[in-house]
């Protein structure tokens, strides 16, 4: 393959399709827009869902406002609007995934970029030392790894002659012409200066200066920090613009002779000439950097390019940037930096509000490997563990309303039942909050953050009860949640607030607890799930026209489709409505009226649902079954306390047995939950 064919054979791939000329925003909303969306319901309101962020083994969870807002930025800067001039700041509080979601969405460029028709191409320019004075540089790469294309349309000093050379040359049709030069950009110093340089040599004949140039692929190594790199803010004596835009190079002036040259300065020492071409730059925590460090990224934002000592290369990168509340706020109250923040589209992250998302994010800081004891023996989890921890750090990210009790509150934002609150109330209470110009005072803005939840559950991990008895009980994890706001939260009122909603937490798994031991009793994972749906279908049938003096009622199971009798127990259903405090005829009919909306408005989008997030009547149908069916053989939690008769003994090892074999606890942890059972602790 001739050399002189490098640059021809570029355009060719790029006319038959095998590469792509874009800017970075539009390949970054080509990557996201291409792994396709689907429509969700956040908090009342539809949003997208972006398929992109949610696969791998470790994505992104939740964040669905904070990715849409990105989303639509990138969008907006790949179609020319004013994005384009700006760079996207994730402000919030330290622990919420900031860092995290920048992160991955940095490795998944990366990945896209990887396939052969993505990749970045740049080019070099090869045999500089015939010219003369280079010394012994013989190759130079584009030093802010220009694309190929961004030389093809610079080939001459006249556009005009650009676009007859691509048209005539390399077959290009007007329409493609005019889509490459959307995107074009004037090429940097120092490659427009070799150039030059190189059309002087050749006396302008094109097939000579194009023998000097190579088409190479732009390296993907991580470690380089070419497409995707990072720059973390320093302490203000060792950072310096030095570390984003480069500096003059010793060893350069050694070799070059020409003192005008800019390739004298070395612009790779710097971090944003390392994702120039079609990267993404990302500044971890923008606004600690000191102001002039500020300043520089101010230029680089809005004129999108490097510049030293009146020399320009423009660039081709998307900035991204996170900030912490107090170092924003910080920021800008001096109003004299309000051409920076000008140039931020700020979107402020909120802690994850969703419990059950947050069993997502709480596995991992538990962590996939499987624990070992100190002396190396299998640490085993209590199968709530993971619900204790999201409810108990979900709750403190909850403001307080006068409209919802907290449960309410938490039960809304993950989308189920709430007894006869509607999410429209949480919606409301959203909106409200969200006027308030302290950042902090919104929903979910405030609460124990992910690494706070890390820090409990190694606490949890490193105590003696846990080794000893070789099993992180879910109990536990609220002793440590409690020594974690002790220790890091710093404000009283947040404090006071936090154990306060520790406290619900508990309340929350001792229901939770309830409903395991009745499974247990009954020797059957599903039992509550059977008889909350039980009671459903009776409301249902109670009335229906078919029904026989037997109160035998047939129906259809929406989740089989087989056709399947009950009997309906008026008794039973009475006795639940009774423990939810249902006293009057009215009052009961206007339950049973909810609970037949639900069913008609869930089952039809979802078969499988089974009731089971409607705390008020899980916990009713539980107490009905624990303490009236259980009552005749004396009461359950007497007879697991006090086992001095054989008949209780063999009771409390049936359901130890039934707790190891088909519920998923081991010995340490059956016998504390039995144990915490047998307590009148935190009864709500």
């Amino acid at each position: 393959m001739a050399v002189q064919e490098m640059l021809i054979q570029h355009i060719a791939a790029l006319k038959n399709d095998e590469r792509v000329f874009e800017n970075a925003f539009q390949s970054v909303a080509r990557m996201i827009l291409g792994a396709g969306f689907e429509k969700v319901v956040v908090n009342g309101r539809t949003t997208y869902d972006f398929t992109l962020f949610r696969g791998g083994k470790k994505h992104a969870i939740g964040m669905y406002d904070e990715i849409n807002s990105f989303v639509s930025y990138v969008k907006d800067a790949a179609e020319g609007g004013s994005s384009k001039e700006m760079a996207f700041v994730l402000v919030g509080e330290p622990g919420n995934g900031k860092t995290f979601f920048v992160e991955f969405l940095c490795s998944r460029y990366r990945d896209f970029l990887s396939q052969s028709r993505n990749r970045r191409y740049t080019f070099r320019f090869d045999g500089l030392a015939q010219l003369g004075h280079y010394g012994r540089i013989n190759q130079v790469d584009s030093q802010t790894l220009e694309d190929p294309m961004i030389l093809a349309m610079n080939l001459f000093d006249n556009p005009d002659d650009n676009r007859r050379y691509l048209a005539d040359q390399c077959g290009l049709e007007e329409q493609a012409i005019e889509q490459l030069f959307e995107n074009y950009r004037p090429l940097g110093a120092c490659s427009g200066y070799i150039w030059n340089d190189i059309r002087a040599f050749c006396d302008g004949n094109l097939e000579r200066m194009l023998a000097f140039v190579q088409v190479i692929p732009v390296p993907m190594s991580e470690s380089l920090g070419t497409v995707t790199g990072k720059y973390p803010a320093k302490d203000k004596i060792t950072s310096s613009s030095v570390d984003l835009l480069g500096e003059e190079s010793i060893q350069r002036l050694l070799h070059i002779s020409d003192t005008n040259n800019p390739y004298r300065f070395d612009l790779r020492r710097g971090a944003l000439a390392r994702v120039a071409g079609g990267g993404i730059h990302f500044s971890d925590e923008i606004f600690k950097n000191k102001k002039d460090l500020v300043q520089v990224y101010l230029g680089v934002i809005q004129n999108r390019a490097i510049e030293i000592d009146g020399y320009r290369w423009p660039i081709d990168s998307l900035i991204i940037a996170t900030s912490n509340n107090s170092e924003f706020n910080r920021f800008l109250a001096e109003k004299e930096e309000a051409p920076i923040v000008d140039r931020c589209r700020i979107c402020y992250v909120s802690h994850n509000t969703n419990y059950l998302l947050q069993k997502g994010l709480t596995a991992y800081a538990i962590g996939s490997e499987h624990k070992t004891t100190l002396s190396k023996e299998v640490l085993h989890q209590d199968p709530n563990l993971n619900y204790a921890a999201s409810v108990g750090v979900v709750l403190t990210r909850l403001p307080r309303s006068e409209k919802l009790t907290p449960i309410e509150t938490m039960k809304l934002a993950a989308g189920e039942v709430a007894g006869e609150k509607s999410i429209k109330t949480l919606a409301e209470v959203i909106d409200t909050l969200g006027q308030d110009p302290d950042i902090t005072k919104r929903f979910g803005q405030k609460g124990l953050g992910h690494r706070s939840l890390g820090r409990a559950l190694q606490l949890q991990v490193e105590s003696s009860e846990t080794n000893e008895g070789r099993c992180m009980f879910a109990y536990d994890v609220f002793k440590t949640l409690e020594r974690v706001v002790l220790d890091y939260v710093v404000e009283t009122n947040d404090r006071a607030k936090y154990l306060e909603d520790l406290k619900v937490a508990k309340g929350l798994y001792r229901e939770r607890i309830m409903t395991e031991m009745f499974n247990a009793y009954m020797d059957e994972p599903q039992a509550i799930r059977k008889d909350v749906m039980n009671y459903v279908n009776m409301i249902i049938g109670i009335d229906a026209e078919n029904l026989g003096p037997d109160r035998m009622w047939k129906y259809k199971d929406p989740q089989t489709g087989e056709l399947k009798a009950l009997k309906i127990d008026e008794r039973y259903v009475k006795s639940a409505e009774e423990r939810i405090g249902l006293k009057t005829e009215e009052q009961r009919d206007s339950f049973r009226t909810s609970i037949r909306k639900i069913y008609g408005q869930k089952i039809s989008v979802d078969p499988n649902y089974d009731f089971m997030d409607n705390l008020e009547l899980v916990k009713a149908v539980t107490d009905v079954r624990l303490k009236s069916d259980i009552a005749g053989a004396g009461s359950l939690i007497g007879a697991l306390a006090n086992r001095t008769n054989e008949e209780n003994q063999k009771l409390y090892d049936r359901m130890i047995t039934t707790m190891l074999e088909k519920l998923g606890y081991c010995r340490t942890c059956a016998q504390k939950t039995i144990e915490y059972f047998c307590t009148q602790e935190d009864e709500n």
